[in-house]
């Protein structure tokens, strides 16, 4: 991981997978609106350096496939529609 921008988008990937994996018990359900505004907000600050396909996920809210890219899990993501990992 190359910068604090990319820890903190992890972290919150991370808070996210565990929010929507509690849900089928939660109760109230969470809201998920800010974790996705905190996201969009990270992504607006990655630098125009950043690898393209953290941005690739990112902009197109491919939220565990960036997870995993940013865990060096990459070759666990599935090809997409896009035809990109």
């Amino acid at each position: 991981m190359n910068s604090v921008i990319e820890k903190e988008i992890l972290t919150a990937l991370v808070h996210l997978d565990e929010v929507i994996k509690s849900m089928p018990t939660a109760n109230p359900k969470p809201n998920l609106l800010p974790l996705f505004a905190r996201l969009d907000e990270l992504t607006a600050q990655l630098p125009r350096a950043t690898d393209p396909t953290l941005l690739h996920y990112m902009h197109k809210k491919s939220y565990e496939k960036a997870r995993l890219f940013l865990q060096g899990r990459d070759a666990e993501n599935q090809l997409g529609n896009c035809r990109h990992v």
